[in-house]
């Protein structure tokens, strides 16, 4: 064999190589594309160690038949906003334990909805069913008697995106987007650039898609270095947005502490100014 049919040997063994652990790395992001995206902490959170008085652990029953857990502390009285959080993608409800607290200080009702595969609960999260879980923490307020008007929907990071569902098909008094991204798939885009993400990606949560059909009043919130959700996407989804809306930036603060670095103030003065309009 000469010199070029040996260099010709090489470079076809080397694309054949290339291309093989390309296709293995395309086969493992797409079979294991959900651990990308949730990281639940399985364990079942114990209300009595939350350290907040009052704290009721219900079981709220979605459509496809799955007993959830949530954390609810009833409000000071009918004329308090009732918060139905929807957390991140990580951990489970007893991390959000202090929020709590601080809600409840304000004399604020809360569900702290667990989903489906977090928290010791049944099943696997996936984009619709996340979806489901909302939905089932919605009419479990409503059939608490709480009227829409004064559940103030609060979605943090992931969650924000499943906020902005449930907001544009139900009605709300106020929405709360902590950290909101365009789309998962604009995330997994800008993470794997060398990856064909759009052709394997099943959970894609489009919030950017879905915002104008929000008539609530909106307020974003982000991290002006938040390195896991870029900035420009929080003030994306906001653009898109209806009005009335405000957009609150958290200076130096990363995608974990924005509500220590103010934010936690700008909401409670959102809610007093705007919340308090629908009344």
């Amino acid at each position: 064999m000469d010199a070029g049919s040996a260099m010709r040997t090489v470079v076809i063994v080397a694309v054949l190589v290339a291309a093989g652990l390309y296709g293995s790395l395309l086969a493992l992001l797409a079979w294991q594309q959900r651990r990308f995206i949730y990281v639940p902490d399985r364990r079942r959170p114990d209300v009595s160690a939350a350290g907040v008085a009052g704290i009721l652990a219900l079981r709220v029953r979605t459509q496809d038949g799955l007993d959830l857990l949530a954390w609810v502390t009833p409000a000071a009285d009918e004329r308090q906003p009732v918060v139905l959080y929807l957390h991140g993608n990580g951990g489970h409800i007893g991390y959000r334990a202090p929020r709590l607290a601080w809600m409840t200080r304000l004399g604020w009702g809360v569900m702290l909805l667990e989903y489906r595969g977090f928290g010791g609960n049944p099943g696997s999260p996936t984009e619709a069913g996340l979806y489901e879980d909302a939905r089932a923490g919605y009419a479990a307020l409503r059939a608490q008697g709480v009227a829409g008007r004064r559940i103030v929907v609060w979605g943090e990071s992931l969650g924000t995106g499943v906020a902005v569902r449930l907001a544009g098909e139900a009605e709300v008094g106020a929405v709360v987007l902590e950290s909101p991204y365009t789309s998962i798939l604009s995330i997994g885009q800008a993470r794997f650039p060398f990856m064909p993400v759009g052709w394997v990606l099943r959970d894609r949560f489009d919030l950017i898609g879905r915002i104008g059909a929000v008539r609530a009043p909106l307020l974003v919130l982000a991290g002006e270095q938040d390195a896991i959700i870029p900035l420009a996407m929080s003030r994306a989804v906001f653009a898109a947005a209806g009005e009335p809306k405000m957009f609150w930036l958290a200076h130096g603060a990363g995608h974990n502490g924005i509500g220590e670095a103010g934010g936690f103030a700008a909401i409670r003065s959102f809610i007093e100014d705007y919340w308090t309009l629908q009344r």
